[in-house]
């Protein structure tokens, strides 16, 4: 299957009022535009999340003002001129369908069919009535009458649902229908058994087709999806600027083609008349293709087909800059040297438990950031990939060792890796002990400081104030064997936050060292006792982000990237080709503005700043900037090749040919 390099993804969600449903649609001045903007893969409604269809159907219902067979004539044209086009059809949401079949919907737990009025999710489709049979025949419809590419499934994350099909089907398996939990893995098993049975039907009419089910999670769907796709609006609230960095790193791992879909919105999808800036949209991009993400840029089409010329410009503006890197983006593969480890898998819209999700979740995120300011060259991996061939691996805050876990950890310390962990993480499932002896300490319970402070010895001091400073969460009090090192302690406080019935504890200074380790070193692993990362996402204190590493300069004297004069908010990461080496230098910095909204309005310069890579091997023959390969000066010397560059402004490739 060719793997998609430059993608548009549109939205055509149009409620059945609207009275002129593709009356100025102009299909060959639409997929003209796909081809100034370089663009071989698009993806397109054939039918929305309202249940209408766009094209001459049989089987479901075309939106009563549509004429013609809109998604047919797109689909003739794109075929023509040569631009893969994937049917985007909504499996789990059908406002049309329930209305006239009102059988069809999910019975929430609380026995409602009604949820949300105010959104499209208002009405969710259950798979095991016959609303299954009529997707499938609309999905045959469409793969053995259109020449479509491939098929885009979305929202096939219905929840659990207690309608008589499913309750009957429970019974008969055996399940409790009484128990969340069953009800929970009888909702994943539906959704799994409809999506097979849509891939079946689709392979049998496309050859090779491009197949994405979204709302699946990533590892439920290996066996069913040709490639993958990573939904995040940064500018929309459920997603943020923390989660490509972290999902970037996760999908790319599962040896699929894996695309970046960002959107043009000032907010989130149907946001029709919002507009971002065009670093914004131009960072999401180049962040995606740093990471061995292809962009896909949505965008939702006006009912009548009114083209947005400011969007198309901006889009076309993105995709002609970036496609001059090409030749450096085309099959390169991430870099990396550290593995950072999920507790828990990327729930998207699916989370049964938010709040253990902002937590684990959470936790992830802000250790990938704290990487990613360390210029750390990282992967994010689950229990089910290989956690072999790294050198140090990072598990933030509630990473607990099950049987399996711990057979990983011990394989990765015996082939002489090397662990950083944080508060509950290294324990059992239980959280009563470290069961690997390697961590050197044992568990004696939870801190009772609220709060307590850390003091750094000279093994972690650089760049830390010499004082004792506050940790802002509960930890774990742990003894230490006397071969492990501690490199820092905790400070007790006075006393608690609270209050003494007569007066607020409110003003807590330090009071003295507790002779409690803060953080351990084994020799193979270091251990802080507290959540570094879940303070570092809540509270921001950038001490603990150079305590986290210099720990990890301790494990890692010699990292593959150096930097100097590095801001902050730079990102830098290695891909890498047959004989050379591209180094990705991003300088963007997403501001926060008004009720909690971060923005990126133009790319920042940085100013003489240094890359350093580390050669595993022989100094580069030559180094230069991409795409006008303008010579750099630089210079091989203990190890690395180090590059000083006069300036960057938002996106720099340097390329170190071997």
């Amino acid at each position: 299957m060719p793997i998609p390099k430059w993608c548009l993804f549109f939205d055509f969600h149009t409620h059945r009022a609207c009275p002129d449903v593709g009356k100025d649609f102009d299909v060959e001045r639409l997929t003209d535009h796909f081809l100034e903007c370089g663009v071989d893969y698009v993806t397109f409604p054939a039918r929305c999340c309202m249940g209408l269809a766009y094209y001459d159907t049989k089987i479901g219902v075309k939106h009563p003002s549509l004429k013609y067979d809109l998604f047919g004539k797109l689909a003739e044209s794109c075929a023509k001129k040569g631009i893969a086009l994937s049917a985007y059809v909504n499996s789990g949401i059908s406002n049309e369908e329930t209305l006239l079949h009102r059988e069809w919907a999910v019975v929430h737990e609380d026995g409602s069919l009604y949820q949300d009025v105010k959104s499209p999710f208002i009405k969710r489709t259950c798979y095991n009535t016959g609303y299954g049979d009529h997707l499938a025949a609309m999905v045959d419809e469409i793969a053995s009458n259109y020449p479509v590419r491939g098929f885009f499934f979305d929202c096939v994350s219905v929840p659990p649902c207690i309608g008589v099909e499913c309750i009957q089907e429970m019974k008969k398996l055996g399940m409790d229908c009484a128990s969340p939990g069953d009800r929970l893995e009888f909702s994943i098993m539906s959704k799994l058994r409809i999506s097979k049975r849509l891939a079946d039907i689709v392979k049998k009419h496309v050859n090779d087709p491009y197949l994405f089910f979204n709302g699946l999670l990533h590892e439920e769907q290996t066996d069913l999806s040709t490639y993958f796709e990573l939904e995040c609006l940064p500018m929309g609230n459920f997603w943020g600027y923390e989660l490509l960095p972290v999902m970037s790193r996760y999908i790319r791992n599962f040896g699929k083609p894996a695309l970046n879909m960002t959107g043009r919105f000032n907010e989130t999808w149907g946001d029709f008349g919002g507009i971002r800036t065009e670093a914004g949209l131009e960072y999401d991009a180049l962040y995606g293709l740093a990471n061995g993400l292809r962009p896909n840029i949505g965008d939702h089409m006006h009912p009548r087909g009114d083209i947005m010329k400011p969007v198309f410009s901006m889009v076309k503006n993105v995709y002609k800059k970036l496609q001059k890197f090409e030749p450096w983006i085309n099959e390169a593969k991430p870099k990396t040297e550290i593995a950072l480890i999920m507790s828990d898998l990327y729930p998207g819209y699916n989370s049964p438990d938010k709040e253990h999700y902002e937590k684990t979740f959470g936790a992830l995120k802000s250790a990938s950031r704290m990487l990613c300011e360390a210029n750390a060259q990282f992967d994010v991996l689950s229990d089910k990939h290989d956690w072999g061939g790294y050198k140090v691996i990072v598990l933030p805050d509630f990473v607990t060792l099950d049987e399996a876990r711990a057979k990983k950890i011990n394989k990765h310390l015996e082939n002489g890796g090397k662990i950083i962990s944080s508060y509950h993480s290294g324990l059992d499932k239980n959280k009563d002990t470290f069961p690997l002896a390697e961590w050197g300490i044992k568990y004696t319970g939870e801190s009772e400081f609220n709060p307590a402070f850390i003091k750094t010895g000279p093994e972690l001091s650089a760049n830390i104030p010499d004082m004792p400073l506050t940790l802002y969460e509960g930890g774990i009090n742990i003894s230490s064997a006397d071969s492990v090192l501690v490199l820092a302690e905790i400070i007790s406080p006075y006393y608690n936050l609270g209050w003494d019935y007569e007066n607020p504890l409110f003003y807590i200074p330090q009071d003295k060292a507790s002779g409690l380790p803060a953080v351990t070193d084994s020799g193979s692993v270091i251990h802080f006792t507290h959540p570094i990362f879940t303070i570092y996402r809540n509270h921001s204190p950038v001490y603990l982000r150079d305590m986290f590493t210099n720990a990890l300069h301790r494990l890692l004297a010699a990292p593959m990237i150096k930097t100097e004069n590095m801001p902050s908010f730079g990102r830098v990461t290695v891909t890498e080709q047959s004989s050379r080496k591209i180094i990705h230098v991003l300088s963007y910095l997403p501001e926060t503005r008004g009720n909690n909204r971060s923005i990126i309005e133009e790319a920042v310069a940085i100013l003489d700043f240094s890359v350093s890579l580390r050669l595993d091997g022989p100094a580069p023959k030559e180094v230069y900037l991409a795409p006008d390969r303008t010579p750099l000066e630089f210079v091989a010397k203990d190890g690395y090749a180090k590059v000083n560059i006069g300036k960057s402004i938002g996106y720099s490739m340097i390329v170190m040919e071997f």
